[in-house]
């Protein structure tokens, strides 16, 4: 596994799949069950791809930020504040995301 990038741990546990680049103004119909949720900052349009993700990580936000808050509730591995996840990441890469570390690593 190589390490991509660092944020804030924001709701703890691990998940495996694939990425997918999800913006604000997306599609939820068209976001993949059990994809990785990689964004900018989630808002409420978002809640419907949130549910079927397996884990969330965004480029900002904090420990009270919507996607680390609804993540908890859901009780789905996210990290906030990575910076540049949308960037970094690319779509269908798999990934791990480790929610409690706050480190998210491309799988070979």
């Amino acid at each position: 596994m190589k390490l991509l990038l660092k944020g804030l741990a924001a709701s703890a546990g691990t998940a495996e799949g694939p990425a997918k680049i999800f913006l604000p103004g997306d599609n939820a119909k068209d976001f993949p069950e059990g994809a990785i949720m990689v964004t900018t900052l989630t808002d409420p349009t978002m809640v419907m791809a949130m549910m079927k993700a397996a884990a969330i990580i965004s480029d900002i936000g904090g420990i009270t930020s919507h996607p680390a808050i609804l993540s908890r509730e859901m009780g789905i591995p996210c990290i906030v504040n990575t910076k540049t996840g949308t960037s970094t990441i690319k779509d269908g890469v798999r990934i791990k995301v480790d929610g409690t570390k706050g480190e998210v690593y491309e799988l070979d």
